[in-house]
C-alpha cells in the first residue's frame, strides 16, 4: 500500500529520517506500504538492516526491485495475516494507516509481527485544518493532504490524540514519539499530547506490546 497523503516527489519525506532514527543497526525490518523504497534504501545504506517490503502498487514494487530491494506485492488490509508472530524486530507503516480499511486490525497485526512497530500519521487535528473547517466550512486541502474529499485515499481521518487512544485500546504502549511540522522538522520535544495535537502536522510513534 502506498503512502497516501502526498504525491511522490522523488525525494524522501521528512518523517522517514525520524523513522530511521528509531531503528537499531542490523535489525530485521518489514516496511509495509514501502512505496518506491526510499526508507528501505536509507535503512540498508545507513543501518545495514535486513529489510523486506510489501507494497500494493505494481509500479512501486517494480521501482523497489530495480533498486535491488526485497519487496513483494501485497495489501496491508489482507496480507499481514500471512506473516509469523515476531518475525521482525521492527514493522514500519509510514503515512498509510489512515488509508487502510481497518486501522485497528492493521495496527494489531503490526504489533504481532514485530517486536516493535513504527507508525507515522498525518494529524487531521492541526490548527490550520480546524481553522479551515471553522471559517470555510469545507474539508481542508493542504500541501501535506492535497486531495479533495471526493478523491482522497484517506478513509479514516484521525488526530494524534485519536491515535494515542487507539494504542491504549489495543493494549500497546508508546515507547517514544515525535511530532513534526510540514517540513518534517521536530516540534515541541516532550510537550503534552494536546500541544502536539494542535500544532503537529504529522507524528511518528515507536510502539511495543
Amino acid at each position: 500500500m502506498n503512502a497516501m497523503t502526498e504525491p511522490s516527489s522523488g525525494s524522501p519525506r521528512g518523517d522517514l529520517a525520524v523513522v530511521a532514527g528509531f531503528i537499531r543497526p542490523g535489525a530485521r525490518v518489514l516496511d509495509v506500504g514501502c512505496g518506491d523504497g526510499h526508507l528501505l534504501e536509507l535503512l540498508q545504506g545507513e543501518k545495514q538492516v535486513d529489510g523486506r517490503g510489501i507494497e500494493i502498487s505494481q509500479r512501486g514494487v517494480n521501482e523497489c526491485v530495480s533498486r535491488g530491494l526485497s519487496v513483494i506485492q501485497g495489501d496491508a488490509d489482507t496480507d499481514l495475516v500471512y506473516y509469523p508472530d515476531k518475525g521482525f524486530d521492527y514493522v514500519v507503516l509510514s503515512q498509510t494507516l489512515q488509508a487502510t480499511r481497518n486501522p485497528k486490525l492493521v495496527l494489531t497485526d503490526l504489533l504481532r509481527i514485530g517486536e516493535r512497530a513504527i507508525v507515522s500519521i498525518p494529524n487531521f487535528g492541526h490548527w490550520r485544518m480546524r481553522l479551515d473547517l471553522l471559517l470555510r466550512g469545507r474539508m481542508p486541502v493542504t500541501e501535506e493532504l492535497p486531495y479533495s474529499w471526493y478523491d482522497t485515499p484517506n478513509i479514516h481521518f484521525c488526530t494524534i490524540r485519536d491515535f494515542v487512544n487507539l494504542v491504549d485500546e489495543i493494549g500497546a504502549k508508546v515507547e517514544s514519539a515525535t511530532a513534526l511540522n510540514g517540513k518534517g522538522e521536530k516540534i515541541g520535544v516532550s510537550m503534552p499530547w494536546w500541544f502536539w495535537n494542535f500544532f503537529g502536522q504529522q507524528a511518528v510513534f515507536l510502539l511495543r506490546r
